[in-house]
């Protein structure tokens, strides 16, 4: 056997080429692990950055609507270019270990019913707002699980969460907050269910479904190194990055700016007792953006006005589970017809809850 040589002329002996090899994939881990305690120290200390910076450098009162809408645009800004950071590229290096077909395969078929339950389950137990959830949308549709069935972890995750359970209960006590689960719980999975059914596969934008490598389409079976996966992970985060940011920036920049803008005495005056006030409150409540945590207070108050609970609570599922920043977001990676079509089931299962909860109590 005839050893190899370098380019300088050296004999490369098999030691030094299994060394060599060596001590690149201790380089590759170490930075990938650097590179992941920067994440996630970069998502825990999100908040208190920013608010030292609005509050504090900057010397904007807390509490004033200016003050609270230019530190949620920064802050939610930089959490949600985290998460697409971080989701799309884990999603993309475990997607290089299956084809989307094969995926598409194992959880779709007569599995999509039990997959739409799962999915709203996981969506439980991630306490997202509506935009936070979408790069985990964007990571399953990419991964090759059915768009139904994303759908239903999409609907569920921001709707009802750990968050939402424990604010309500202290609210309103159990029968409110069992209730509110059970409804956000089967909106997820019935609308889901139905709009996977409905094979809107055709109004996915066509790079969500694409796998690449330095460029060009690969097929995920074929043998990829370390290395390729992640390449492909993360040059599958800039791709989505630079297709998405001004999306980003639009779609927060208008959540902002309509953060804690809501016709409180207004809308008790006129949703208190007629038949549209749940119509009323999914309309007024969609523009708005704000997670469960921060449109609670507002609910207490609606309802201490005296607006019924089915209709505070289909307020409550509009702004978190339907918002206008989401759907400039979703529109990316959507083609309109599959975001009217999604919003359009979601907002008629929130309108049949709030009458249901409303002839209930």
């Amino acid at each position: 056997m005839v050893p190899a040589t370098d380019p300088g002329g050296g004999v490369v002996t098999a030691a030094t080429a299994a060394g060599t090899a060596s001590t690149h994939g201790a380089r590759r881990w170490v930075v990938l692990g650097v590179a992941a305690v920067v994440w996630a120290s970069a998502y825990q200390l999100n908040l208190r950055w920013w608010n030292w910076v609005i509050y504090s450098a900057v010397g904007l009162r807390r509490g004033t609507r200016v003050a609270d809408s230019v530190h949620f645009f920064f802050f939610d800004v930089t959490k949600i270019a985290l998460l697409l950071t971080g989701v799309i590229f884990v999603v993309t290096v475990l997607r290089s270990f299956m084809s989307v077909e094969r995926t598409r395969a194992l959880l779709g078929g007569r599995r999509e019913g039990v997959g739409n339950v799962l999915a709203a389950g996981l969506g439980v137990v991630t306490p997202f707002c509506s935009c936070s959830a979408v790069p985990a949308f964007i990571g399953f549709v990419a991964a090759g699980v059915p768009l139904g069935v994303t759908l239903s972890f999409l609907i569920a995750s921001p709707l009802v969460n750990e968050v939402a359970i424990v604010l309500l209960f202290g609210l309103f006590g159990w029968k409110v907050t069992a209730m509110y689960v059970a409804g956000g719980v089967v909106i997820a999975i019935v609308a889901g269910s139905f709009l996977g059914r409905l094979r809107l596969e055709r109004w996915v934008e066509p790079f969500v479904f694409e796998t690449r490598l330095r460029g060009k389409v690969v097929d995920p079976s074929s043998g990829l190194s370390w290395d390729d996966r992640l390449a492909m992970g993360r040059e599958e985060v800039v791709s989505i990055l630079r297709k998405i940011w001004p999306y980003l920036l639009v779609g927060i920049g208008l959540g902002a700016v309509l953060h804690g803008w809501v016709p409180a005495n207004w809308f008790a005056e006129h949703a208190s007792s007629s038949w549209w006030g749940v119509p009323l409150a999914v309309v007024i409540g969609v523009p708005l953006y704000s997670n469960a945590a921060g449109v609670l207070p507002l609910v207490e108050v609606l309802h201490a006005k005296g607006v019924p609970m089915g209709t505070v609570l289909a307020f409550m599922m509009s702004v978190v589970a339907l918002s206008t920043p989401e759907l400039i977001l979703l529109r990316r990676v959507l083609k309109p017809q599959l975001i009217a079509t999604y919003f359009g089931v979601v907002a008629a299962g929130i309108l049949a809850t709030g009458y249901v909860f409303n002839l209930i109590t």
